[in-house]
């Protein structure tokens, strides 16, 4: 596996864990800047909103930036940003903080994925952007927990974490990443939002914004769903937190090949109908750790199922546009966590703490239906798969 390659993942890597630990750390969070945890869980919210609304904008205001510049500038900001919240003394600036962490995701993965069909031959560069993209799935199964059990006694070394990988990804791409091909031209802001002026992309985003509300409203704030199993202890909320992280790369790994056997429609369906029986019976799995685990066993595997098809979905959409299309893609999944995170802080106000995943099975139940009424002209499978390998490249 070449080095380099192997650097871009660390990146990736870092973004991935920066992008969801927080949920691990809501209380410590809360203890110590003296907001409420829904208020904590807004951190979450705003570097989504920020990654999902400065993505496309960034993208095309550095279309023509050397990429290794690009790289490494993204990752200076990144990890600037991070180390900053380690220092933020209030819970403002450390809103303010997330923006900025978010601003250097946006322009560090996008830019990751390009430069990784680059390094390597045309017959490899699936494997590739597989490795490359890995870091986030990585980050989902080992970067959350780990970052959970760092900042149980405090938050702030948990940031220190993400800002020393940040680190360690820019020192060994500025010294091994030389020799890019200068960038080619890249469509404007226009272009790249033209898409969803059609009828079946403005469908299959909407899926997808409509299912991240959903996950994600239950997910930035689990440690309060489980809390009745895990008593308050960090160890035990790692524990369910690294279940959730190892069942989510076996969902993806399942997602893909029940999306070649079965077909989007099918997938999209059944893991939204599971995720949204799941969320209803979490108040009650949630009071025992063999229950929460339940959960973290069949939520990430429906839900990262789910998450393998969407972009799947669109790319087949138009194969020859699928950069343009999965980018819209994540835009939708970023727009959707960042509603999770105000959708799952409204839930646990009104509802409370046991009961806010109810609000999860009714949204979940929304992007069901959504799907169902937005796949009805897409249900061949041999559609979908016959586009699989170029979807599974560039997702």
């Amino acid at each position: 596996m070449p080095v380099r390659l192997l650097l871009l993942a660390l990146g990736t890597f870092a973004m991935g864990t920066d992008s969801m630990v927080v949920a691990g750390i809501l209380g410590p969070i809360s203890a110590d800047l003296g907001v409420t945890v829904p208020a904590a869980g807004q951190l979450v919210t705003v570097f989504a909103l920020g990654y999902a609304l400065l993505a496309p904008v960034l993208a095309t205001l550095t279309a023509r930036w050397p990429r290794r510049r690009l790289l490494l500038t993204a990752l200076a900001v990144f990890s600037a940003a991070n180390a900053l919240s380690a220092l933020a003394p209030t819970y403002g600036l450390l809103l303010a903080t997330r923006v900025l962490a978010a601003a250097g995701a946006a322009l560090y993965t996008p830019t990751a994925n390009a430069v990784a069909t680059t390094l390597v031959a045309p017959e490899r560069r699936g494997r590739a952007l597989a490795t490359v993209l890995g870091g986030m799935t990585v980050a989902t199964a080992l970067g959350v927990p780990l970052g959970t059990w760092v900042g149980r006694a405090d938050w702030r070394l948990t940031m220190w974490l993400v800002t020393a990988l940040g680190l360690a990804a820019l020192a060994g791409l500025a010294a091994l990443l030389r020799g890019l091909p200068a960038p080619t031209a890249a469509p404007t802001l226009r272009a790249r939002l033209a898409p969803l002026g059609r009828r079946r992309v403005l469908g299959a985003a909407a899926t997808t914004l409509v299912f991240f509300l959903a996950f994600q409203s239950v997910y930035i704030y689990l440690a309060t769903a489980v809390s009745g199993a895990t008593g308050g202890d960090a160890d035990r909320l790692s524990v369910v937190l690294l279940t959730c992280g190892v069942m989510s790369v076996a969902g993806s790994w399942l997602g893909g090949r029940l999306v070649d056997r079965a077909g989007v429609r099918r997938v999209l369906l059944a893991g939204s109908a599971v995720a949204a029986c799941a969320f209803a019976a979490l108040p009650w799995l949630g009071r025992s750790m063999p229950g929460a685990l339940v959960y973290a066993v069949v939520v990430p595997l429906a839900g990262w199922a789910v998450s393998v098809a969407l972009p799947h979905r669109l790319a087949s959409i138009d194969p020859g546009n699928a950069p343009v299309l999965i980018s819209l893609n994540s835009s939708a999944l970023y727009l959707g966590t960042a509603a999770g995170g105000a959708a799952g802080s409204a839930a646990v106000a009104v509802l409370g703490g046991r009961w806010f995943p109810l609000a999860a099975a009714v949204l979940a139940a929304v992007a069901c239906a959504v799907a169902a009424a937005t796949t009805r002209d897409e249900r061949s499978p041999a559609s979908a798969s016959a586009s699989a390998p170029a979807v599974a490249a560039r997702s």
